[in-house]
């Protein structure tokens, strides 16, 4: 399978990008893209379309490709995978049936192929993460056991430069907020490995979640828990008019640790926090009675950690891939600022392949030690070769 990447400024750019790949007969079948919400993202899907290219495409907070980070453009890995290989399905989610709906996805993939690999992308802005990775995984029927070892379900939560209003995802002729766009691979023709890693670094001692509903927290450690990130990590809300309910970005950079019982912990960032009730609404769930631990910001080590990881998962030293793909979540950006482009670069390092990514509001992924899992604040790598 041959992979390139392009890049632009605007549709037009795109399509003299486009024409020069494709001037030595390349024939690309399938095209992940990833843009700002600035850009004409109908523009560019009919442009692929008339191709008769398949569309993955997700809105970001930033976009990357190879060794450059871009703001207000559009980033794009073009593939020749064979159409045989896999399918792109889009699916509109309600917030109130995440879970449900997301279970139509996991059953599709399991009728497509016998062993499918899953690489999504979600927009909407109330969607909890957690409920899609469940029903995804209830849908291909698999419970939390070993066999959970052997499924490849990767990829990201739309971005839209940080307005936090309409994060987006699409593909040929269709676009939303609320839903989920998944390229479905089939795994005995295309070999799909990733890795979700964070390298943040928990403090303090552990807390308990005493009341929480899905992904609002109400109290940690029966204090309001607004209340307890604010006094423990001198974050202000700042409020926006009359409204209870407020953006609270600044909270990004010390984002919650959730503790697993396997000693694996995910980290859950707070995007909104209700002033009037004191509580936090996370991106994905905090259960009544779980423990967690705050963080501060990361430093250098926390790249360190994330490029020792993403080689782990190579069969050997000299192993490459055909195409990369990376979602990063935005809170890396916003922390590590210059020194994102190093850690870009040295995960690319690791594949030595043509790739394409984008800063996410969320990220979906299985860690070092952990399940398949809904994550924060970390870097999501997926390889993919032609067997």
């Amino acid at each position: 399978m041959k992979s390139k990447s392009i890049k632009g400024k605007s549709v037009e750019d795109i399509q003299l990008a486009l024409e020069h790949s494709m001037a030595d007969q390349f024939k690309p079948s399938l095209a992940i893209v990833f843009l700002s919400i600035q850009q004409d993202l109908g523009a560019i899907s009919k442009l692929l379309d008339e191709k008769g290219i398949q569309v993955f495409g997700s809105t970001t907070a930033g976009e990357f490709i190879d060794g450059d980070i871009e703001e207000g453009s559009i980033v794009m890995l073009l593939m020749d995978m064979n159409p045989a290989y896999f399918q792109v399905e889009f699916l509109e989610i309600d917030p109130e049936t995440a879970l449900e709906d997301s279970k139509k996805l996991g059953e599709v993939s399991k009728k497509l192929f016998q062993n499918p690999a899953l690489i999504i992308a979600s927009g909407g802005i109330y969607l909890d993460g957690d409920q899609i990775m469940e029903g995804i995984l209830q849908g291909l029927e698999i419970a939390h056991s070993s066999a959970l070892n052997e499924i490849s379900i990767f990829g990201g939560m739309a971005g839209d430069d940080l307005l936090t209003e309409r994060p987006t995802v699409f593909t040929n002729g269709k676009s939303k907020d609320n839903a989920l766009v998944a390229l479905i691979i089939d795994k005995d023709k295309i070999d799909v490995r990733g890795i979700a890693t964070c390298g943040w670094e928990a403090i303090g001692t552990s807390k308990t979640v005493t009341k929480s509903e899905g992904n609002i927290v109400y109290t940690i450690d029966d204090k309001p828990a607004l209340d307890m990130l604010t006094k423990y990590l001198g974050v202000e809300l700042k409020k926006d008019g009359d409204q209870s309910v407020v953006a609270f970005q600044n909270s990004w950079y010390y984002p919650l640790q959730l503790e697993r019982e396997n000693g694996d912990t995910v980290i859950r960032a707070t995007r909104f926090a209700d002033s009037e009730k004191r509580s936090l609404i996370c991106t994905g769930s905090l259960p009544q009675g779980s423990k967690i631990k705050f963080s501060l910001p990361p430093d250098f080590d926390a790249i360190k950690i994330v490029v020792e990881e993403c080689e782990s998962i190579k069969d050997n030293a000299e192993q490459e891939a055909d195409a990369l793909i990376i979602f990063s979540c935005v809170s890396r950006y916003l922390s590590f600022g210059a020194l994102m482009k190093e850690e870009i670069e040295q995960v690319q390092e690791v594949w030595k392949a043509p790739m394409a990514g984008f800063f996410t509001y969320g990220e979906f992924g299985k860690s070092k030690i952990g399940d398949n899992e809904f994550h924060n604040n970390a870097c999501c790598a997926v390889a993919l070769k032609e067997k």
